[in-house]
């Protein structure tokens, strides 16, 4: 997946003049911070080098897991057609440039972001590129939510690991409220991340939320640990990146979990493939959640028809239909 052209190419105006020393040792601070969650008071781009490294390092990526989450959204509520976003923790605006990618005709969003040096960014890559009205506010996610009017879209992206836990259960139901339609929360695909979903998903539907991805169900989470629900998307590198990273590898995996809830409730749901395809010859097996609440490997053969046809071209994070299944 790619930045869209007007942001690459604002990306790259930002960043073409920077020393790579200091850009390298910003990506490895930065990198460092979001490895550990750290929440020691301090914003991780509070610093307009960080947001530079973010930038450089960490935006492709976040933009890949925010569209496809999106993207997953749209795939469960093709009815779906929001006209105003309220983006909790928004730094440079990823979610914006995502959301007005997959829905041209939003008009209005309101950006949440404690950091000054991410809303001027934000605010200097989005203007003219994007069409919908765009308002950008300082605020902490978790005392400064007050005041703000509820939209069809309400997002919170890497945002609820740097929140303090004790914080979390306050702030999601402020944003449920919010929320008039739909809330999609998207978080690292690491188990700690997965822990933190599944604590919203439960709150959530307790509040009467209805799920519409990436579960099929609204029953407990059936994966148990060490295994943990995640998806991932491979990422192309530009150059500045690899260097910025010392990386060899002209790609990246982003691993992320998310959780799109809405207030409607929709039809019922196919199952998802919750890990990689197993291909062999004449064969696959996909490690499916099911409708019913259960997960489990199924293997297809070509006996199987285009039911098999159809299983070879799905993939991580894909739905299987119940009518094929």
């Amino acid at each position: 997946m790619e930045l869209p052209a007007p942001l690459r190419q604002g990306v790259d105006g930002l960043l073409e003049k920077m020393p790579l020393p200091t850009l390298k040792q910003a990506a490895k601070t930065l990198s460092e911070r979001y490895r550990a969650e750290l929440r020691d008071g301090r914003l991780h781009m509070g610093e307009d080098m960080a947001v530079r490294a973010y930038l450089a390092t960490r935006l492709p990526a976040t933009y890949a897991a925010v569209r496809t989450s999106l993207g997953a959204l749209a795939e469960a509520r093709p009815d779906f057609q929001p006209t105003s976003l309220l983006d909790i923790g928004a730094g440079p605006g990823t979610m914006l440039w995502a959301t007005a990618d997959a829905w041209p005709n939003l008009e209005q969003a309101v950006l949440v972001e404690a950091s000054a040096a991410a809303r001027k960014i934000g605010q200097s890559l989005a203007a003219g590129a994007i069409a919908a009205r765009t308002d950008w506010l300082a605020g902490d996610a978790t005392i400064d939510l007050d005041g703000l009017e509820p939209a069809d879209l309400v997002s919170a992206a890497y945002v609820l690991d740097e929140i303090v836990p004790a914080s979390l259960q306050k702030l999601v139901d402020r944003l449920w409220r919010l929320t008039t339609d739909t809330l999609l929360i998207v978080e690292p695909g690491t188990p700690a991340g997965w822990q933190r979903t599944l604590a919203v998903r439960s709150q959530l539907v307790e509040a009467g939320a209805h799920v519409l991805a990436p579960c099929p169900h609204e029953a407990p989470c059936p994966l148990v640990a060490p295994d943990w629900c995640h998806f991932a998307r491979r990422v192309a590198r530009s150059r500045l990146h690899r260097l910025a990273k010392d990386a060899d590898v002209p790609w990246e995996d982003e691993k992320f979990i998310y959780l799109a809830a809405s207030r409607q409730p929709v039809p019922a749901h196919p199952s998802r493939i919750v890990a990689p395809p197993k291909a062999g010859s004449g064969k696959v097996v996909l490690k499916l959640c099911q409708p019913d609440g259960h997960a489990a490997e199924r293997l297809f053969s070509k006996r199987d028809g285009e039911l098999f046809k159809a299983a070879r071209r799905a993939g991580w994070g894909d739905t299987l239909a119940e009518s094929d299944t």
